[in-house]
């Protein structure tokens, strides 16, 4: 079984070997969310879920190749908020990421490429975070 497979089935939890423990009483809806969502193994989280937990940069590391994956198969691919928001929350995770990482980066920048910008789902919001995280690269 290959470390891809291995990874695919656990969750953050386990892969990070840090257990958070219960959500406390008080806590927000996105806090239990993002407690509940690093028990679940990584092959099972959707869209909504990585958009999620990328926001919070939470399990950047692990969740970045689930996003791409993604990504590459829809560029525009959306969770709960809108055409493209996985996209717009992978743009947002911190650029020492993305120099850690270069593979990633170009398959980033490959899906990037792929995206028509006559898309009627393509819509200015996303264009900019597009802009603004290729100008944060230059910098």
């Amino acid at each position: 079984m290959s470390r891809r497979a291995d990874r695919s089935a656990q969750s953050l939890q386990q892969i990070e070997d840090s257990d958070w423990g219960d959500p406390p009483a008080d806590a927000t809806r996105l806090i239990s969310t993002v407690h509940r969502l690093r028990r679940k193994p990584l092959g099972l989280l959707t869209a909504e879920d990585v958009r999620l937990l990328l926001g919070q940069h939470v399990g950047v590391p692990f969740l970045v190749p689930r996003a791409l994956a993604m990504l590459e198969e829809d560029p525009l691919c959306e969770g709960d908020l809108f055409p493209g928001d996985l996209l717009v929350s992978t743009l947002r995770v911190p650029l020492a990421h993305w120099h850690t990482h270069p593979d990633r980066l170009e398959r980033l920048e490959r899906v990037l490429a792929s995206i028509d910008p006559a898309a009627e789902d393509f819509d200015d919001f996303v264009r900019s975070r597009i802009a603004a995280f290729r100008e944060q690269l230059r910098a």
